[in-house]
């Protein structure tokens, strides 16, 4: 997997992955390319799919590892195995132990689960292996990596962790398409994208209090000057090849 140099910030945002496997991959910066699969013409002059791309962090599994769904329970394969195991709630090898020796007397004993069966046929939950921290306030947004294409074995749920308050295992929710097809992972491919999420616009009231221009009689004449600088002032001879681009990247370097 290619991903690009991203630029250093001195600003801490609160954001903190912890490791618990010791073979967990540490997070990257997700980054503007979507991996290098991006089109050429998409990087170069597409802002809106840039920045999509480039939201939060990458997240990888553990360890290389197969699954198989026959259909009736989930197979699970990685290296030092010779047969395939089924998958109910699997240990992370020699985890355990590890999770034991460094966790307090009261915490022994509750070392997460690496991957576990759910009682939807061909469905999982697979753990990075990480715990991540938000700020109060900062919710984890976790979703498979944005504008990469996408695998059409496996459907990856997207859901909001409330990492403020919640301090456990940072896992994903997996649904297997096919049967009798081998789902491979590896741990230089990315299996998550996790971004911060204001809590404050997550709320009934936040979506319900919008405002609502009923009809083009009601805009002001900022809306249309706004609309003039927008499209009219960029089309045919007057517009320039990533005009939006440009002005995007240079405002935030402001």
């Amino acid at each position: 997997m290619r991903s690009l140099a991203q630029p250093e910030s001195d600003r801490d945002v609160g954001i903190k992955f912890l490791r618990m496997i010791p073979s967990a991959v540490k997070p990257i910066p997700a980054d503007s390319s979507a991996s290098g699969t991006l089109p050429v013409r998409a990087y170069r002059y597409c802002e809106p799919v840039r920045l999509a791309s480039q939201l939060g962090w990458y997240v990888f599994p553990p360890i290389d590892f197969r699954l198989v769904w026959d259909g009736r329970v989930i197979l699970f394969k990685c290296a030092g195995l010779d047969s395939w195991m089924q998958v109910d709630a699997l240990q992370f090898p020699k985890f355990k132990g590890q999770f034991d020796a460094s966790a307090p007397a009261d915490v022994r004993g509750y070392s997460p689960p690496f991957i576990s069966a759910v009682p939807e046929g061909g469905s999982f939950q697979l753990w990075s292996g990480l715990v991540l921290k938000t700020p109060p306030g900062v919710f984890a947004y976790v979703r498979s990596p944005i504008n990469h294409t996408p695998d059409n074995h496996t459907f990856t749920y997207e859901g909001i962790i409330e990492t403020d308050t919640w301090f456990g295992p940072l896992f994903t929710n997996i649904k297997i398409l096919k049967t009798d097809t081998e789902i491979i992972y590896r741990r230089n491919q990315p299996i998550l994208q996790v971004y911060p999420v204001n809590s404050d616009f997550l709320s009934l009231a936040a979506v319900r209090d919008f405002g609502f221009v009923e009809s083009l009689d009601e805009y002001e004449e900022k809306d249309w000057a706004d609309y003039k600088d927008t499209i009219v002032d960029r089309v045919g001879p007057k517009r320039k090849k990533g005009s939006y681009a440009r002005q995007s990247r240079k405002s935030k370097r402001q």
